[in-house]
């Protein structure tokens, strides 16, 4: 070659500067054993091979530069090389914990990211603004299997009707909480679950949930579906469904081509007021139907409405108009929850089919004496818990079963209570008649007597005058806060040794009306409310075992030093808003209790000084030989 006669100070290999080289060789790599056809002039063949030699140096040190073919060794890191592997491709302020993973989750992205690796099989976007979702981009990331684009600004103009027809393995997606109008066309074939809650979607296809025989749950909650963007086909050849949430739409009757596989359908808080003849007689495996929030009235159900739902264990309807229980349950139902309706009657044969009902909710009703005969709940047998809570019931109704386990009757109109009327019940474990109009004359001395199981009973906001005679001993929790009650005597309290919980707040209690050794046999007491009475010091001889005692709102002026004698475990002490100055608690009141950490003296006529004792230092274990 020419041009060597010359000599700059650098050369040229394959289009890059090497300094000191003795001249300019021909750009771009010579084939192997061609370097002989180099010549020079001006007997420069000696300084030539040196040349020679320093190339051929360069080349096998030089990053990049090309072996000769058969020399590549992949398993033996080459020279300029790091054994190390090369880090991997993740795009800007993203995450990659793994090889198949990729989180860009909460950037605020406004841009669909780019340099994705295809290799990605979950991809998290949600929490950002993406307004589109750009097709080019989706398309090349086939592989995917999870995509999260919860929370974000994407709307139906911003979703291509193909885009997501290249995601052949996707089986999780989640769009909640966008700007969808429209449901997407297409979905792939082999989703498991489809989260499209919470956007502003009226209407849906054929193939947006239909044929996809692998899907098990669908979120469509929160839109503004209503039945005429619901297709027939909807969810035909998706025969797995078990989830279906079309609640918080725009729905006026039960859907009739639902999946018969569902196993929890949710359709509260719509519009419906009918459920159609046989909508629901292909679910044979439902097991959850919420239907409470809507406008269902006796006519827009049927004897046949609930018949076929074989397993059917959870039944919601309330908040809406029935007037009464509705006809032909399941006999597998377990919890029927009717509050918040216009129930005026409960009759015995609506409810024969039902007799494993265990929890009967109709709290929020009009239910009188006469909407509840005798013997109306009598086929449910296995009944646990009886919620009647706000009626307008006067007495405790008759003939309840004999398991019932908890009657709940706050907020009724109770006025009296007979020796027999809980006779029936014996193994009642909770019974709240709280806030009726019971007085004490009008409680027969006998009327808890039966109850051997009790261990809680609220008969708070009543207006008795004194503690009832003939309290179970097996109580562990009385509540009588907002009575009148004005004494206490030990008599009533004979026998509670289990007794946890005492509550009497808000009465007109005072100190000088409660007897010499009332609180005697309450050797279990934990908790004792006195609070908003009438006491002008600490009432003497409290129990032993008492961990917690509310004394506020009272007018106790002093507290003096043998006050907490006989309570050596109190852990807490309420003596806000009483009559106290600075030093109206003796320095010694507290001394003997190790374990009180609490004492609270706000909103006193001062403020109080409070000094509790030490914490004593734990003592190391003794370590054995």
């Amino acid at each position: 070659m020419a041009g060597l006669a010359k000599r700059p100070q650098a050369g040229v290999w394959a289009g890059r500067l090497i300094p000191g080289l003795p001249g300019r060789l021909t750009a771009g790599p010579y084939p192997a054993g061609n370097f002989g056809a180099l010549v020079g002039s001006s007997g420069e063949t000696a300084e030539l091979g040196l040349a020679m030699q320093l190339i051929l140096l360069l080349l096998l040190m030089w990053p990049g530069a090309p072996a000769a073919p058969g020399m590549e060794d992949a398993a033996f890191p080459h020279l300029g090389e790091s054994s190390q592997p090369r880090p991997r491709a993740c795009p800007q302020r993203c995450s990659c914990p793994r090889a198949d993973t990729v989180d860009c989750g909460g950037l605020d992205l406004r841009v669909f990211p780019n340099n994705i690796t295809r290799a990605a099989q979950h991809l998290s976007l949600q929490n950002n603004q993406l307004q589109e979702l750009p097709y080019n981009e989706l398309s090349r990331l086939s592989g995917l299997r999870t995509l999260n684009l919860h929370n974000n600004l994407i709307s139906s103009e911003g979703l291509p009707d193909e885009a997501f027809e290249s995601l052949t393995q996707l089986q999780h997606i989640y769009v909640a909480h966008n700007k969808l109008s429209v449901a997407p066309q297409f979905l792939p074939r082999s989703l498991r679950v489809a989260d499209l809650a919470a956007n502003q979607m009226t209407e849906i296809f054929p193939l947006t949930f239909g044929e996809k025989p692998a899907l098990r749950f669908v979120y469509l909650h929160n839109n503004q579906l209503s039945n005429a963007g619901l297709p027939p086909d909807a969810f035909r050849g998706s025969e797995a469904i078990a989830t279906l949430s079309l609640s918080s739409n725009q729905l006026s009757y039960l859907p009739t081509s639902l999946p018969p596989s569902l196993e929890r359908l949710h359709l509260q808080n719509n519009l419906i007021s009918k459920v159609p003849r046989g909508a629901l007689s292909r679910q044979t495996q439902l097991r959850e139907l919420y239907l409470q929030h809507n406008r269902l009235t006796d006519s827009g159900l049927d004897a046949t409405t609930f018949s076929k739902l074989y397993s059917l264990e959870y039944l919601d309807l309330s908040h809406n108009q029935l007037a009464e229980v509705p006809a032909g349950l399941p006999r597998t139902l377990a919890i029927l929850h009717l509050g918040r309706n216009r129930i005026w009657r409960v009759e015995a044969a609506r409810l024969q089919g039902a007799r494993r009902l265990r929890y009967l909710l109709l709290q929020h009703n009009v239910l009188r004496r006469t909407g509840l005969p005798p013997g109306a709940l009598r086929p449910l047998r296995r009944l646990h818990t009886l919620h009647l809570y706000g009626n307008r019931l006067d007495r405790v109704p008759p003939e309840l079963p004999r398991r019932l386990r908890a009657l709940v009757l706050p907020h009724n109109q109770v006025a009296e209570l007979g020796a027999r009327d809980l006779a029936a019940t014996r193994g009642l474990a909770e019974l709240n008649l709280a806030y009726n109009r019971l007085v004490s004359a009008r409680i027969h001395h006998r009327a808890f007597r039966p109850l051997h199981a009790l261990r809680t009973l609220d008969l708070a906001g009543n207006q008795l005058t004194r503690l009832p005679a003939g309290l179970p001993s097996s109580l562990h929790a009385l509540r009588l806060q907002r009575n009148q009650l004005r004494a206490l005597e030990p008599e009533p309290l004979a026998g509670l040794d289990q007794l946890q919980e005492l509550n009497l707040a808000h009465n007109r209690l005072r100190v000088g009306d409660i007897g010499p050794g009332t609180w005697h046999e309450l050797q279990a007491l934990k908790v004792l409310d006195l609070s908003h009475n009438e006491l002008s010091f600490v009432p003497p001889d409290l129990p032993e075992a008492l961990e917690e005692l509310h004394l506020q709102g009272n007018r106790i002026g002093h507290v003096g030093p043998e006050a907490f004698a006989s309570t050596p475990r109190l852990r807490a002490l309420f003596l806000r808003a009483n009559r106290l100055h600075m030093t109206s608690i003796a320095p010694e009141a507290f001394l003997g209790l190790p374990d009180l950490r609490v004492v609270d003296t706000a909103g006193n006529l001062e403020q109080v000084l409070v000094q509790l004792q030490p914490t004593a230092p734990r003592q190391p274990r003794a370590s054995g030989p």
